[in-house]
């Protein structure tokens, strides 16, 4: 498994509809509003302070 790196959600990348392109490196995204989000600015999203924080209470998949 993976996990969207915007929302933390665990996304089945063999399944996922929505993936990006960033350093050499897949991600994988629950849905495309992540994905866009990530998009405009991935180091954001993957900074270690970032990696640290909780991510629950996204909207884009029903607060999970």
């Amino acid at each position: 498994m993976a996990f969207d790196p915007v929302c933390n959600m665990e996304v089945d990348p063999t399944s996922s509809q929505w993936t990006s392109e960033y350093k050499g490196t897949t991600y994988h995204f629950c849905e495309q509003g992540c994905k866009r989000a990530f998009e405009k600015a991935p180091d954001m999203w993957l900074s270690p302070s970032r990696q640290m924080q909780s991510h629950g209470g996204c909207s884009c998949c029903g607060g999970h």
